[in-house]
């Protein structure tokens, strides 16, 4: 059968693959268009699989608030360059869709879930040979919030970091300005009460020491009991620093975070915050040795 120009096009439209990988695939399978496809998804995922020792650092997160349910996700790629590129966000939208289509609560429930006949992780092995860099799902997880909560939901440049805040009652404005707050000033704990009591003594035990290191070195070194507040005042200080309520409000630093929602006749119940690439080990590259096997010495 003849392979003409068209059929090459109408193959490269549907699946991205370039011109002559079309115009082989149609004439191993004799023109036969759907045969083509399968073709080419069978080599493009033999060329995505060999990505797989490949780094995914970059990508984008992703926060969705769908009635009672807020779902995070994050998708991994290799270059900020692809991250930006319109065919990766449009398959973000296209992951948010299958994961709450199906109901994934997790990251492995997500991989598994169909779309067109095929798992998603299929599809995102179809996604990496297509787009040329490995691509990686990770992070599902769904967030719950009862039915007078308010989810307020937030996404820093495109989705580079996610933050969710779900409040006691109150308006999606105050909900999404704490959803800012947390994206901005990074709190690990709501209050003071999730922080547990080994947290609690380590922390103790350094300002402890650092203060009687400092009471040593002084010219007049100061009592025990003053040395105890101190160690105590510097905790309470170091511990409102990473505590939510009472960090200074991004909008108005001279009010608290429990001062202005409690100002909008709310209260905060919890937080997320997710951030691109977080704990994912990045390659560096040594320049110069680069440079120096390139010149085969």
């Amino acid at each position: 059968m003849e392979i003409t120009a068209s059929m090459v096009k109408e193959l490269r439209d549907v699946t991205g693959a370039g011109m002559m990988d079309c115009k082989k695939a149609l004439t191993a399978t004799d023109g036969d268009m759907t045969k083509a496809i399968d073709w080419l998804r069978e080599k493009g995922i033999s060329k995505a699989e060999k990505k797989a020792s490949r780094i995914a650092a970059e990508g984008l997160c992703d926060v969705v608030v769908n009635g009672n349910e807020a779902l995070f996700f994050e998708l991994n790629c290799e270059t900020d360059f692809v991250a930006r590129n319109e065919k990766f966000t449009a398959l973000v939208k296209r992951v948010e869709d299958i994961i709450i289509q199906n109901g994934a609560q997790c990251t492995d429930c997500a991989l598994s879930a169909q779309a067109d006949g095929k798992p998603l992780s299929e599809i995102l092995l179809e996604a990496s040979a297509q787009i040329g860099e490995k691509i990686s799902l990770r992070n599902v997880s769904i967030r719950t919030k009862q039915p007078n909560q308010v989810f307020g939901a937030y996404k820093h440049l495109g989705g580079k970091i996610v933050t969710l805040s779900i409040m006691n009652g109150g308006d999606a404005e105050t909900a999404k300005d704490i959803a800012m707050h947390v994206c901005a000033n990074n709190p690990r704990y709501l209050d003071q009460s999730q922080i547990e009591p080994e947290v609690l003594a380590h922390e103790r035990d350094i300002l402890a020491k650092e203060a009687l290191n400092e009471n040593a070195a002084a010219a007049k070194p100061k009592p025990e009991a003053i040395i105890i507040k101190m160690v105590e005042g510097r905790l309470l200080k170091n511990l409102k620093e990473v505590c939510l309520v009472d960090q200074p409000f991004v909008k108005n630093p001279d009010i608290s975070v429990a001062e202005y929602v409690k100002s909008k006749g709310t209260s905060v119940a919890a937080f997320e915050r997710l951030v691109c690439g977080e704990g994912i080990a990045k390659k560096e590259d040594n320049f110069a040795a680069e440079v120096m096997a390139q010149a085969g010495k």
